[in-house]
């Protein structure tokens, strides 16, 4: 799906170094890699913002090997464990990172160089894999489970296509990269743009940094993608008074942006002649299931839109019956062709079929109004969303109960705060740091609080509601 541009010699990628390559190359890389590795392989791909990775990617997908796309600085006990579970016949890896694991494993060996990329070869037999099976993605963070979203091709072509429709991408675009391309929205923004012949701007620079902006302005980048905590960096950065002659559109997913943030960015939009999308979407459904057309951006700021072309969605209750009046909250259900297979938790999850068959209960409640435009109130499900990533709170109390077996512990919160409740004081500082370092997030995303007691129900299950009274109560 990514060799169809007529133009070969055209770039598919700019990197913020000065390295390109075009859809020629890309595609060369492609017919090398197939030499390398059997087709239904499984591939771990340790991604960046980079040419090598982006290599190893669509070079997958074209030759039918299942990658599954993690984080290049994923904790390396997380990563020992996501091998142990699910065996990968081979890795891509930087060569940064290449010395590391060959350390670690010195039964692997290396079989391809491209790039700055190495391919390793591992001693597991390989996977017995899914026939429409394409792609792999984590679920839950970056808190170790080995829960995984099952991509079929037909998935990934067909929000790719929808993508491409709704924000009338062409092949004279130039996205940059604000987002990781192991995360489900970043990943939908290379998806979305090759599949076009439009050029992508690749970067793992941060928007507070100079480079940033300069590679922006050099290569005049068109259009960006960010999560609510990007929208909130770009205020502080008096986004609002840059000049940016070349952008067109901007996007936002990854949460729920706060309607005045919404607004604002929707109103200068609106004056400076450029487009701004509010997008909805989650990993199980490949990426997108709404939009919110951005010439309604102002008129209905705060709504997540209308469906993608081809989607669906519905709205039920408690009793699981649809809801037609509008004003109503129920838990949003949605049905299309994006819907994932379903999930794996272990290696032979890998060779089951569709599970879901096309429709997804979302665990999101809202409701929707006259004009049919749906809004998100809040989450059925014990999720929240940390800097544009979903972090799983019982995962993360798990995760913590196993590392500091002597303290009972509790987490909450809202997207991009995390409250942590524990009950011995003195690891307030080494909780933060500990969780800080094994999901990957800036330790200013968490709040841990010293408790008495976690307030449990007679069936030992936690209380969650008052957890915050109990810390009052303490302090008072």
């Amino acid at each position: 799906m990514f060799f169809n541009k007529q133009d070969k010699n055209a770039f598919a990628a700019i990197q913020d170094n000065g390295e390109c390559i075009t859809y020629n190359q890309l595609k060369e890389a492609s017919q090398s890699m197939s030499g390398q590795i059997p087709k239904r392989s499984l591939v771990f791909s340790l991604c960046e913002n980079s040419i090598g990775s982006l290599v190893g990617y669509t070079s997958f997908l074209d030759n039918q090997i299942v990658p599954l796309l993690l984080d290049s600085g994923l904790d390396q006990e997380l990563l020992a464990h996501l091998i142990e579970v699910y065996q990968p016949g081979y890795l891509w890896v930087s060569d940064q990172k290449k010395a590391d694991l060959l350390k670690q494993h010195p039964e692997y060996h290396q079989t391809l160089e491209a790039y700055n990329y190495t391919l390793l070869k591992t001693t597991y037999e390989p996977s017995p894999l899914y026939e429409d099976l394409a792609l792999l993605l984590t679920t839950s963070g970056s808190t170790g489970s080995p829960k995984l979203v099952r991509q079929s091709y037909k998935n990934i072509q067909s929000n790719a296509e929808a993508i491409v429709e709704y924000l009338e991408i062409t092949d004279r675009e130039r996205p940059i990269t604000t987002l990781p391309m192991n995360y489900t929205y970043g990943l939908s923004i290379i998806n979305s743009h090759l599949y076009k012949g439009a050029t992508i701007l690749l970067s793992n620079k941060g928007l507070m940094q100079k480079e940033f902006w300069t590679f922006f302005k050099k290569e005049e980048a068109t259009s960006f993608g960010g999560v609510p905590y990007t929208y909130e960096m770009l205020k502080r950065l008096r986004f609002f008074r840059m000049d940016l002659p070349s952008l067109k559109t901007m996007t936002q997913a990854g949460g729920k942006l706060s309607p005045e943030l919404h607004k604002e960015f929707a109103q200068y939009a609106q004056e400076h002649q450029k487009r701004f999308y509010v997008m909805y979407g989650q990993t199980e459904a490949t990426a997108r299931m709404s939009y919110l057309p951005y010439k309604d951006s102002l008129r209905k700021y705060g709504s997540m839109g209308i469906a993608i072309p081809g989607g669906k969605f519905s709205l039920i209750d408690v009793d699981e019956k649809e809801i037609t009046e509008p004003e109503i909250t129920g838990e949003l259900v949605y049905q299309g062709p994006n819907v994932t297979l379903g999930y794996a938790e272990e290696r032979e999850d890998l060779a089951k079929g569709d599970e879901n068959n096309g429709i997804l209960t979302t665990g999101d409640m809202a409701k929707r109004d006259k004009d049919g435009y749906y809004y998100i109130v809040g989450r059925k499900k014990r999720f929240i969303k940390i800097f544009g990533n979903r972090v799983n709170l019982d995962e993360t109390e798990r995760m913590l109960k196993t590392a500091f077996e002597d303290m009972e512990c509790a987490c909450s919160g809202v997207d991009d705060k995390m409250k942590i409740y524990i009950t011995d004081e003195t690891k307030k500082e080494i909780v933060k740091k500990y969780v800080s370092e094994k999901t990957g997030i800036h330790f200013s995303a968490f709040d841990v609080k010293h408790i008495s007691e976690i307030p449990k129900n007679e069936a030992g299950k936690t209380l969650y509601i008052k957890l915050e009274e109990t810390v009052n109560a303490l302090i008072d």
